[in-house]
């Protein structure tokens, strides 16, 4: 009896708050939808914290369609299918909320913004990230938050530290939507990672669209940068600068002075928050110096021996057509350095297949590589030809019969090597950072959780004992079942 008075008590209250939405006009209901990367969906948490802190509701399951005032889009435009799932979700969106007004954001809106524009009920497209504030005001929000304290749905949470890129590899075309390096000040950084832990959150994840350009933007304009825009007749703030002149501004600021991502990370181990771990996000592995990796040595339970360093290609030739900065030698011997300094340290990356040009011998250069290092996860994409990149014009495309069976081919050496790498951590403990619990009928209930190394670990939840998502844990790896653990609660 007690139960179903208090079911109905929570109905009740549920009418309540669809009474109150209604009232206050369609409007005040809102609705977010993101595609890509952690930074853009760290974006999309920070737009939507912006409308609940103003007084907005938020959609949910029990909202009538109709009553959804506002669609926010976050896109994606990394691929060419990238640009066309961005299309097919506003077209999904719009017939979905009939009432709704789109507002589109994100790097397709950067770099195709007359077309995202023609796009059903699409009322305002935001083609530059850095307009945000000026956006949310012009909705008549007052309150711009500082910071992201809670994140929907997720128990690891993304903090995002930095944006832009000024490399210009051959096949992105993100320098193009995202062309402005921006730095988040320290203060900002350390404030939102103490947020985050006290509202339960036990890591975070540094994230950036180009995360080893953090701090280039923070030094003063040198006179060459000034004296430039003077003579182009712009704004100094508006000029976009190359990655040299970056790097010009850096290497006038003596070195004991300068602040880069090693010292805030650094800062932000330091705060010692309880049970807090931090990871860093994707790196290039040119960017992995001495300081970083002082810091990982440091503070071995807080910061993460997981590094995720972007190769693309094993082959000093096809690296060369991509226009990436690093050869293979010099990445295989950055990946020994931190093996050797972080034992047990893992490795993670990125690889292109089938880049235009790429021959069946240069394929096996890269397959070699990936047996050298010894990577724990290798995330395999075929080559696609995203308009816009130079990439995208160079002969000798590769058929995709070609391209999908070197996937098929690489996938199967990567998770050779990810299951022999693991097996060195069976028998050992783990501090797991819990993300689900099922609890099946009557069967105990299993947790699935992630340690400080990037492994999936799946537990069974001993009897009498409360698990839920968020918790750390501390388990012994007692079994692997392809690249999943299975532990044992201590």
């Amino acid at each position: 009896m007690r139960r179903e008075l208090l079911e109905a008590f929570f109905i009740l209250c549920d009418r309540a708050e669809l009474i109150i939405r209604q009232n206050d006009g369609a409007k005040m209901i809102f609705k977010t939808a993101t595609l890509g990367c952690k930074v853009n969906q760290y974006e999309t948490q920070w737009l939507r914290s912006a409308f609940l802190e103003n007084g907005w509701y938020e959609a949910d399951r029990n909202t009538p369609p109709e009553d959804v005032g506002l669609v926010l889009i976050n896109t994606c435009s990394v691929t060419a299918e990238s640009d066309a799932k961005s299309r097919k979700l506003v077209a999904h969106y719009s017939r979905l909320f009939p009432n709704a007004e789109i507002v589109v954001c994100g790097c397709y809106a950067s770099s195709d913004p007359e077309r995202v524009a023609s796009l059903p009920h699409v009322s305002q497209v935001v083609v530059d990230k850095r307009r945000m504030a000026e956006f949310l005001r012009s909705r008549g929000l007052e309150i711009i938050p500082q910071r992201v304290s809670r994140l929907a749905e997720r128990c690891r949470a993304y903090v995002k530290i930095q944006d832009g890129c000024r490399v210009g590899c051959a096949y992105c075309i993100i320098p193009t939507t995202r062309p402005y390096l921006w730095s988040r000040p320290a203060e900002e950084v350390c404030a939102e990672a103490r947020a985050l832990s006290e509202n339960g959150y036990r890591e975070i994840v540094l994230t950036g669209i180009h995360l080893g350009h953090y701090g280039l933007d923070l030094y003063p304009p040198t006179q060459a940068e000034l004296d430039a825009a003077r003579a182009e007749g712009v704004d100094p703030s508006e000029r976009r600068l190359t990655l040299e002149e970056y790097q010009a501004r850096q290497e006038a600021v003596p070195e004991e002075s300068r602040f880069g991502l090693a010292e805030l990370l650094r800062a932000i181990a330091e705060l010692r928050l309880p049970e807090m771990r931090v990871r860093l996000g994707s790196l290039e592995a040119v960017e992995i110096g001495d300081k970083i990796l002082s810091v990982v040595e440091s503070y071995p339970d807080i910061v993460c021996p997981h590094f995720h360093l972007s190769m693309q290609s094993g082959d000093d030739s096809v690296l060369r057509a991509m226009k990436r900065r690093w050869l293979s030698a010099p990445y295989i011997k950055k990946c020994n350095e931190i093996y050797r300094r972080i034992p047990d340290a893992t490795i993670t990356t990125d690889v292109i297949v089938g880049f235009p040009g790429e021959t069946e011998e240069q394929f096996e250069r890269t397959c070699d590589v990936v047996r050298e290092v010894g990577f724990s996860r290798v995330h395999v994409f075929p080559f696609s030809a995203r308009p816009g990149t130079v990439a995208a014009g160079l002969p000798e495309q590769v058929d995709p019969a070609v391209k999908k069976d070197r996937v098929a081919r690489l996938q199967k050496i990567a998770r050779e090597e990810r299951e022999r790498f693991a097996r060195r951590f069976i028998g050992r403990n783990a501090r797991v950072v819990v993300e689900s619990v099922e609890t099946p009928l009557l069967a105990p209930s299993v947790a699935r959780g992630t340690t400080d190394r990037y492994y999936e670990v799946l537990f069974q939840v001993p009897a009498g004992r409360s698990v839920a998502a968020g918790d750390v844990v501390e388990t012994k790896l007692v079994g692997l079942d392809g690249d999943v653990f299975s532990g044992e609660t201590l």
